[in-house]
């Protein structure tokens, strides 16, 4: 069960409070896929038009982010969700994955689709996002076949 005092809210990536998180997430994608593969965003593009991101905080120490992005009118894309090593077995995952399901509903969204890893790092994600009701589907917007990735999605 996460802590009670989990505060998640709408943020500035470029805000240099991220910065270390964002080296850790970086650092670990591009250590787990072939740089081919590797489709997480920059601090910059995080704050482009048409993304929206948060900050997990636990007792004001941030622990977390997320974001989901427009892919349309109706379907969007989850984006840099990472939860530091530290916070994990909280259940903070689930808790910011719920809330960016349910950001993703208020905004209009009636899709959420997402690609992560096919390495063992990432099996703990894609157990997530399946108790979460997402099933594998192919490649979407932008993305190709690749071996490195699984394509998910679910309605919302």
């Amino acid at each position: 069960m996460p802590p009670a005092d989990v505060d998640i809210r709408r943020a500035d990536p470029t805000d240099p409070t991220f910065q270390p998180i964002f080296v850790r997430h970086l650092t670990l994608m591009r250590e787990t896929s072939p740089p081919e593969s590797v489709h997480a965003l920059d601090p910059a593009d995080l704050a482009a038009p048409g993304v929206f991101f948060y900050g997990m905080h636990v007792g004001g120490a941030l622990v977390g982010m997320g974001a989901f992005k427009a892919i349309d009118a109706t379907h969007c894309e989850i984006k840099s969700m990472h939860v530091l090593s530290e916070a994990r077995g909280q259940g903070l995952a689930r808790r910011l994955l719920e809330h960016l399901l349910a950001e993703a509903r208020g905004a209009g969204f009636r899709r959420m689709s997402l690609e992560t890893g096919v390495e063992p790092p990432f099996a703990p994600a894609r157990l997530l996002y399946e108790r979460a009701g997402f099933e594998t589907c192919g490649p979407f917007e932008g993305y190709w076949d690749d071996p490195n990735s699984v394509f998910m999605t679910r309605s919302l």
